[in-house]
């Protein structure tokens, strides 16, 4: 992986949706959602995924080309991530925490509003498939820490030592200085967030991280929460978001866009005003990077974010294309 150089609001609808407050009744909800989609091509089957992560979104698309769910796309797209060790963002090779522990957040979201959690997971790669576990075969949707490893290895899941020598050396160096400084687009990437709607219009989203470099023990970002890092509604669409977790848990992000695009607002629109919610509150806006991406019950996608340097990918009938995201800092 190559490391990257660093870590409108547009009025839409009718003006009676216009009018319409962030909740809206189900009728209202069924009136937004016809008049986003009315006249315009569906492009599903469909997979977008935070930053350029070919071989996960090309994995969710050998799923989604063979008629199968977008439950399974997604699982199966970031496991790709969670399991490639030279990504030190996510699962496997993950760096980790100050006191050395790789400690790991994921979440999934099915097209029923199901969902499941895992937060400050130690030892099993494959944290999106603990929370798959979590949502299908709990009563709960989230489960931490010591709790969540005995419920994986009661599950069959095989525990490893995810600290790699090369992320073992990297926090051997950072101890010298113990600098606490997240940094800007700090590699390829940091969160995966995935969605993707199968042949049946289905959505379904999942979303998996390491966490921020170095943070203090037991720290839990965006990534595993529900509304924050990923939210979706088969009704209207879906986001996930990346970056300083912290500040989309305070807007709760991924819901906001969703809702959002249930007004009338295009996934563009809406991930755009989801970063400006952001920078409105934050005067130190330009010291961390957030990027959204959404996509529409269509197969539109859209995604923003505060510095330059944020990219998406998408798989679909149109090809297998990166994007790079308009930022609202532009030079």
């Amino acid at each position: 992986m190559k490391r990257r150089k660093f870590l409108k609001n547009s009025a839409a609808g009718s003006a009676g949706l216009m009018a319409t407050p962030i909740l809206v009744g189900c009728k209202d909800k069924k009136v937004a959602k016809e008049s986003t989609l009315i006249g315009k091509q569906s492009v599903i089957p469909i997979v977008i995924a935070t930053w350029d992560v070919p071989n996960a979104t090309a994995k969710a698309w050998e799923v989604l080309e063979a008629d199968g769910n977008a439950l399974d796309a997604v699982e199966k797209g970031v496991m790709m991530e969670e399991a490639d060790v030279e990504n030190q963002s996510v699962g496997k090779g993950g760096r980790p925490d100050r006191d050395g522990n790789v400690t790991l957040d994921a979440c999934i979201m099915d097209k029923d509003g199901n969902c499941g959690s895992v937060v400050y997971l130690q030892h099993i790669t494959h944290a999106v498939s603990v929370a798959r576990k979590v949502m299908e075969d709990t009563p709960h949707v989230m489960l931490a820490g010591q709790g969540a490893l005995q419920f994986a290895n009661e599950k069959g899941f095989t525990q490893e030592n995810l600290l790699t020598e090369k992320s073992k050396l990297e926090w051997m160096e950072w101890k010298k200085t113990a600098k606490y400084q997240p940094v800007i687009n700090i590699e390829n990437h940091d969160t995966i967030g995935m969605l993707a709607i199968d042949k049946n219009g289905d959505i379904s989203g999942a979303c998996t991280t390491s966490g921020m470099a170095y943070k203090i023990g037991g720290r839990v970002g965006d990534s595993p929460i529900i509304g924050a890092g990923l939210f979706v509604d088969n009704e209207v669409g879906g986001a996930t978001a990346t970056g300083v977790g912290e500040e989309v848990v305070k807007t709760v992000g991924s819901f906001l866009i969703v809702e959002l695009m249930r007004q009338g607002k295009s996934p563009q629109e809406a991930c755009e005003e989801g970063v400006k919610r952001i920078v409105a509150k934050n005067k130190n806006y330009k010291d961390f990077q957030i990027g959204f991406i959404a996509v529409n019950k269509n197969g539109e996608t859209g995604g923003y974010c505060i510095q330059p340097g944020f990219s998406y990918r998408t798989f679909s009938k149109d090809g297998h294309i990166n994007h790079p995201s308009k930022a609202y800092i532009t030079s």
